[in-house]
């Protein structure tokens, strides 16, 4: 057997995933306790591959990944490719969509091959996650495979890579000073790491079926700078929060935490993010 765990599928371009792969890996090896990172063998594979191995060096170096991870890439758009690639493992994990931090001009590149079906939609990020769900379960009642989603709300935390994905620059913006006002929404988040314990969670539980909904704060920005500005008091934030009219959608993960899952205080993530960004120097 190639792979003894599992196989997590992820994008290249995308470091927010590369950072869930070691986050899941992290967590299989303490709840097994287990040394080393990776506990069992583990083979990510790059879809879309665009040739900045950079990104994903981080993976490399974690303790334990010489001897049990691969990395690997596969070509989306060929069937044969993926087959080969997962033949023999037991179970996939697949955390490909990255987040655009703008509007895609050419999406059948940059995103999921879910966008190329729907070639007149604005906002190809969420067509491609909500055609790709769509296909996966429909495929799923007509093959018999087991297959559940995890949807997560704005994944933030701290980064185990230097580059700077989308959902952290949601983060990094009110460090910048480069807006006088902001406005005070409301926002989903959920932790990283919060976001790896679930996809082990719905892998190893055979009750789990269907969609998870994955958020675990809803929190106005004003409650987030406040929080930032305790542990950073030396950036420049944003001198004032307009109050505005939100359309948030509540979302909740009590399916989730019916088979045991719980997340971290939002402080704890902030604290968290903050020293990385500090240990990259990204703040500087």
């Amino acid at each position: 057997m190639r792979c003894q765990l599992t196989v997590f599928i992820h994008r290249i371009c995308s470091s927010r995933c590369s950072s869930t792969v070691a986050a899941v890996a992290e967590q299989h090896a303490e709840k097994e306790g287990q040394k080393g990172l990776f506990a069992a063998p583990l083979l990510c594979v790059s879809l879309k591959f665009d040739g900045c191995d950079i990104k994903n060096a981080h993976l490399k170096a974690l303790q334990g990944a010489e001897e049990r991870l691969q990395l690997l890439k596969a070509d989306l758009m060929d069937y044969d490719s993926i087959v080969s690639t997962v033949a023999g493992c037991e179970g996939v994990f697949h955390v490909a969509s990255p987040v655009p931090s703008s509007r895609s001009n050419n999406p059948e590149v940059n995103l999921s091959v879910a966008s190329i079906l729907n070639a007149h939609c604005s906002d190809w990020y969420f067509v491609s996650k909500t055609l790709a769900e769509r296909e996966a379960f429909a495929y799923a009642a007509k093959t018999g495979l087991d297959i559940v989603t995890i949807c997560p709300s704005l994944v933030i935390g701290p980064l185990m890579q230097p580059t700077v994905n989308a959902s952290s620059k949601f983060v990094l913006g009110y460090f910048k000073g480069d807006r006088e006002t902001v406005e005070n929404r409301l926002r989903n988040v959920v932790d990283v790491r919060d976001v790896a314990d679930p996809l082990l969670l719905t892998y190893e539980k055979p009750e789990a079926f269907g969609r998870h909904i994955c958020s675990s704060h809803l929190t106005k920005v004003s409650e987030m700078i406040t929080i930032l500005k305790s542990l950073c008091p030396s950036a420049t934030y944003p001198k004032s929060c307009v109050e505005v009219e939100d359309n948030i959608i509540t979302c909740s993960s009590e399916k989730l935490q019916t088979l045991g899952w719980t997340f971290r205080p939002i402080e704890e993530t902030l604290r968290d993010s903050v020293e990385s960004y500090k240990a990259f120097g990204i703040l500087n």
